[in-house]
């Protein structure tokens, strides 16, 4: 599936489309459609942990989110090896309008309860 990037990826801000493939009922991957070197590893987070936050009004508009919108929500994981050294950013989720196929990243502020590179070890076997 195929997403417009409708406010800047952090770091990827040359990045406006991206494609969204499921990996497993974990994990899926989104690439840059216009630069195939730029590809991530997301996660869903509501699998391994109690997640929730605002999405700014901001994010909101640019998304076209409304009551009855379909949203999907992802983290970035730094796949290392062995898995149990990866990392995930939870406070700069990608949230994807599945309705409208617009995706934006919601940058938390770093005074909220997630971290930037927290261990996925951290949540296995709970």
């Amino acid at each position: 599936m195929k997403f417009e990037i409708t406010t800047p990826l952090l770091g990827f801000e040359n990045v406006k489309e991206v494609t969204l493939e499921k990996i497993d009922d974990i994990f899926m991957k989104m690439e840059a459609v216009d630069d195939e070197y730029i590809s991530f590893t997301l996660i869903n987070p509501f699998v391994i942990r109690e997640y929730d936050f605002e999405v700014p009004q901001n994010i909101q508009d640019s998304l076209e989110i409304n009551d009855k919108s379909n949203l999907l929500t992802l983290n970035i994981v730094l796949i290392q090896n062995p898995i149990e050294d990866s990392v995930i950013n939870f406070i700069g989720p990608i949230v994807f309008n599945t309705d409208n196929n617009k995706a934006a990243q919601v940058i938390l502020q770093e005074s909220t309860k997630y971290g930037v590179a927290e261990k996925i070890s951290t949540f296995l076997n709970k």
